[in-house]
């Protein structure tokens, strides 16, 4: 095995950078080249087909039933037209992952050949099977029906010579088994309510638009180190493994010069991801070692998260061209930054408003302010089910370590907000509603220009922060569907916005002028939610506590915190706004605790093999070395001086003893209390159970396996280090 390592270690350390060949054009020239967008739509659609088609689309109408084959045929030929032969329903299962079924476009002509066909009834609709996804017991194995159907808001389009296809998930008996129908639902709540309350500022507003901005953090490694390391292969992560000397502390990664290997797939992504339409943009080294950030432009949600999962996909493929693997968990190494998928989300209208964005005079801020109000106010009343909304196995290892935020949802506004904010709550009405502009910062230095600076600072340990003209939900982790934490953060705020309009309407109806009502609403949002703004350390102990006695939910356990999505103001909520009935959200924290055990169930038998076939037989064959020696030099030297010299390693042997000893029987007890767990009937308490006696066992062996990974010779370890895996050449 140690052979093996090396092997793998000199092949990592000796590759040559695979040379991506640039197109001529620019990126603006093949952007959207696989995508059957607006431009491809006419030209390939007769003109009435794409008149209604954008109709449709335009005005978040379902798009008739009759023009399907017109748009099916279009579609067919453009696909044909770039070498497609197959076609797919493209779905968001409940894995955070995609699921595609492929078939092809031929059917018998009748003459015994084939011919190219593919009618509208294909392309609205399918049926998967239901049974073998993850349903939280909606479908049992013999009612396998569910529907997948089209989403004309986001456009088709190829991928591996394949016509992808976005659609809806939904079981035979109507409910959601997907992220994507959720989702849909929560942006038309959101859209609704939030135009009910634009338009008290501006009549001409027909819709409110859901914005998000994700920026996709990711490690990579080798392949051949990756396949060398059972862990990272099955679980993401490594189990074990010691620190390296050198890892993130001299901060010098962050923002470097990006690795030429790594250049040269970031450049082949972009390149794939802008031809998918994907508008990728920013890329950089981020803070660990081996780890990095791509962010696009701003995209309505939906097609946002599309775009997100795609990519997730599409780096994969992109990476192992380049002899990499990307790792996309939240915390694939101890001691160093975890990853994150920092959701930037904003709201804005039809007529090109951004709601988050101060204004230039009082009116423009009041509005602002409302927005503002309403979302405090969401976050606050809802800040347990926001946490739900981003838990899970792997993101409880980044949370609250290494600059990720912790794992108590608070808001970050800044000192200027914070300033108008505390005015109005005390009823100030001096400059209640005032904003700087942009203040200069100059340096006095005469070749630097003077700098902007922005109306907010930043603030890392913050989970939801006020940017400037967005909200950051920086708690989202890498791997996880965006859609989770939009769809939990758009109905929120949907159902704060209807409120708000409700309580308006009834000042206005009492005699109250319109601007004297809204003043007077926004001041009770803000009353009401005060104590989820918070600018300080989220990562000091006195913060917890304060947290605590400010009622917000600071629960760790991942399986209870999930308990947030069933608190009858969170089922409340979600009925209101269309998004989930009782059923569909029972349904779903069923898949999320199965799926918690899964994972922690999957980490404890990798681990186990590991530590009792991979480490103790390496320390054994080592100790036997070290007692072989022992005796040689007790028989070569005098008694007292032989006794001297052994000493030192009969001490390590010792040592070792006790740390293989103490993994053996913890992994026992991990196995019984494995055992023990399985035999709980209800998901939520064999989760709780994995949680609570799995979970902890998982640290406390890997302590002991990397001592040994320190005792042992280095040419006996049979797994690649962190030294190796951290460092691409």
């Amino acid at each position: 095995m140690s052979h093996l390592r090396f092997k793998e270690v000199e092949v990592a350390f000796n590759r040559t950078p695979v040379k991506v060949e640039i197109p001529k054009e620019a990126p603006s020239q093949y952007f959207a080249k696989y995508v059957f967008n607006r431009k491809k739509m006419y030209e390939y659609l007769p003109k009435s087909t794409y008149d209604a088609l954008i109709h449709a689309i335009d005005n978040k109408e379902p798009l008739n039933r009759e023009l399907a084959n017109d748009v099916a045929a279009g579609m067919k030929q453009w696909a044909l037209d770039n070498g497609v032969t197959h076609y797919t329903h493209w779905f968001h299962p409940l894995t955070d992952g995609t699921a595609e079924k492929h078939d092809s476009f031929i059917e018998h002509d009748g003459k015994g050949g084939v011919m190219e066909e593919f009618s509208g009834k294909l392309l609205m609709q399918q049926e998967p099977d239901a049974s073998s996804f993850p349903n939280g017991g909606i479908r049992n194995t013999f009612e396998a029906r569910g529907y997948s159907a089209w989403d004309i808001s986001s456009p088709a389009f190829i991928h591996d010579n394949t016509l992808c296809i976005p659609t809806i998930f939904i079981a035979y008996s109507g409910e959601s088994l997907d992220y994507k129908t959720p989702l849909l639902r929560a942006l038309n709540s959101v859209d609704k309510a939030g135009t009910a309350v634009a338009q008290l500022f501006d009549p001409n507003v027909k819709h409110v638009l859901s914005y998000l901005g994700w920026e996709q953090e990711y490690f990579l490694v080798d392949e051949a180190l990756y396949a060398a390391r059972p862990d990272l292969a099955m679980t993401g992560r490594t189990l074990l493994g010691h620190e390296s000397a050198k890892n993130q502390q001299l901060e010098d990664h962050y923002f470097g010069a990006i690795p030429m290997r790594v250049e040269e797939f970031m450049l082949d992504l972009e390149m794939e991801a802008h031809r998918l339409g994907i508008p990728v943009k920013t890329r950089h080294n981020e803070v660990a070692p081996n780890q990095f950030e791509l962010a696009p432009v701003y995209e309505e949600t939906n097609l946002a998260n599309d775009h997100n999962l795609l990519l997730m996909s599409v780096m994969a493929q992109v990476a192992r061209r380049h002899h990499f693997r990307v790792l996309l968990h939240e915390k694939p190494f101890a001691g160093i930054n975890g990853s994150g998928k920092h959701n930037n989300w904003s709201l804005g209208t039809d007529t090109g408003t951004m709601l988050f964005k101060p204004g230039k005079n009082a009116e423009e801020n009041l509005q602002f302010m409302t927005f503002v109000s309403c979302v405090m106010s969401a976050v606050h009343k809802y800040n347990g089910l926001l946490k739900a909304s981003i838990a899970s196995a792997t993101n409880a290892h980044r949370l609250g370590a290494n600059e990720a935020p912790p794992a108590i949802i608070s808001m970050f506004l800044g000192s200027q907000l914070s300033k108008v904010i505390d005015s109005l709550v005390s009823d100030d009405k001096a400059d209640s509603l005032n904003f700087n502009a942009k203040e200069e910062l100059n340096l006095k230095v005469s070749q630097i220009p003077e700098i902007l600076l922005d109306n907010t600072d930043r603030n890392r340990t913050s989970p939801f922060a006020f940017t400037g003209n967005r909200f950051e939900f920086r708690a989202v982790g890498s791997s996880a569907n965006c859609a989770s934490a939009m769809i939990a953060l758009n109905a929120a705020v949907a159902e704060q916005l209807f409120e708000f309009r409700t309580a308006v309407d009834a000042l206005v109806a009492g005699g109250m002028e319109q601007s004297d009502a809204i003043l007077k609403q926004v001041k009770v949002f803000l009353k009401q939610s005060r104590d989820i703004h918070f600018d300080g350390n989220g990562y000091s102990d006195e913060w917890k506590a304060e947290a605590a006695q400010r009622g917000l939910d600071c629960e760790t356990s991942v399986p209870k915190i999930f308990d947030a999505y069933l608190e009858p103001k969170t089922v409340e909520m979600f009925k209101k706004a269309g998004v989930f009935n009782d059923v569909e959200l029972e349904a779903r924290n069923e898949v999320k605790w199965e799926i918690y055990t899964k994972k922690v169930q999957i980490e404890a038998r990798v681990f186990g093999d590991l530590a009792l076939n991979h480490v103790i037989p390496c320390a054994t064959r080592y100790m036997s070395i070290l007692l072989d020696n022992v005796y040689k030099i007790k028989n070569l030297f005098p008694k007292e001086q032989g006794e001297a010299i052994a000493a030192q390693d009969l001490a390590m042997i010792e040592k070792m003893s006790e740390h293989m000893q103490f993994i053996k029987d913890k992994v026992n007890e991990m196995v019984e209390n494995r055992k023990a767990a399985n035999r709980i009937e209800c998901m939520r308490e064999r989760a709780i159970a994995y949680h609570d006696t799995i979970v902890p066992l998982l640290d406390e062996i890997r302590y002991h396996v990397d001592k040994l990974e320190l005792m042992v010779d280095d040419e006996m370890w049979p797994l690649p280090k962190y030294r190796e895996l951290l460092f691409i050449r």
